[in-house]
């Protein structure tokens, strides 16, 4: 499998302190991956490093195999973004949009675009103030996906959505990917959204690459332990990843789940989702 991103060297600093890096990371092709940490980990910094919207120093940064540094235009034609706030001014009609964006890419579809329009439901030139928030994510989405690109790179794009808006828009994304050139960099705290259709999971915390690993991986290898208080001293330090001490038992992180099944036979451990796996992993103690 070919990789659609190359980093290398990626170091971010801030005056607040705060340190995005060192990441070196290599992203396949034709998958989607899950872009998953707390508000202020560094995902939004690495997508924004990923577009060159900020400098990366003497970072390296491939997409398609090109330097970003050296190829920027070229790369980004080949890229559709969704960022956490709308980029169209409000004042603006979906028309307009398509007015704008035909002279920015040299490939926008305009026929598609209003293809997209029809398909979400969407006024062919409605201001976009009108819109609710629910119609203008999916505006933005079919801006995205109206000029053919090959990779999608989206900062929370089914934030703030009710169910039934954010399965179309999954859907949108599991249909792009199906010809297995196109691939999605998906960053959400929807970790729900993830377990469905992420290929891949890269776990960022406090600017740092807590994993990067497959779905399927994560969640068949690990597990919750659940026991009693007085309980915990029987389980053996070296099978603690993370532990969690609540008020009437103790919730531990265990890897190898099988293993554990037939070890802690009087244990209950559970499937992990993404979100408990997260939050043992941020908040859970080490021993």
């Amino acid at each position: 499998m070919k990789n659609i991103i190359e980093v290398s060297n990626l170091i971010k600093k801030y005056d607040s302190n705060f340190q995005l890096g060192k990441i070196d990371i290599e992203i396949p092709s034709g998958c989607i991956i899950g872009l998953i940490g707390e508000n202020g980990a560094g995902k939004t910094t690495f997508i924004k490093s990923l577009l060159n919207i900020i400098s990366i120093g003497n970072a390296k940064i491939k997409i398609f195999g090109k330097d970003i540094n050296k190829y920027e235009s070229e790369i980004k034609e080949e890229i559709g973004v969704v960022l956490d706030n709308m980029f169209f001014p409000e004042i603006l009609t979906t028309a307009d949009v398509n007015t704008i964006m035909k002279e920015a890419y040299k490939k926008w579809d305009e026929d598609l675009f209003y293809k997209y329009l029809e398909d979400f439901s969407i006024p062919k030139n409605q201001k976009i103030k009108i819109l609710s928030k629910g119609m203008r994510k999916k505006l933005e989405i079919a801006t995205a996906l109206s000029h053919k690109p090959k990779l999608l790179i989206l900062d929370e794009p089914t934030s703030g959505l009710d169910p039934v808006v954010r399965n179309e828009i999954l859907d949108i994304f599991m249909n792009f990917i199906q010809d297995e050139e196109h691939s999605i960099i998906l960053s959400t705290h929807i970790t729900s959204d993830l377990e469905h259709i992420a290929d891949k999971i890269i776990f960022i915390d406090n600017g740092k690459i807590v994993f990067d690993k497959y779905r399927d991986e994560l969640l068949d290898n690990y597990g919750i332990l659940k026991c009693d208080l007085d309980k915990f001293e029987n389980i053996q330090k070296e099978d603690i990843v993370r532990y969690k001490k609540n008020k009437y038992n103790y919730e531990i992180l265990v890897e190898n789940k099988t293993k554990m099944i037939k070890k802690y036979k009087d244990y209950i451990i559970d499937k992990i989702t993404i979100d408990e796996l997260m939050v043992l992993i941020i908040k859970g103690e080490e021993i």
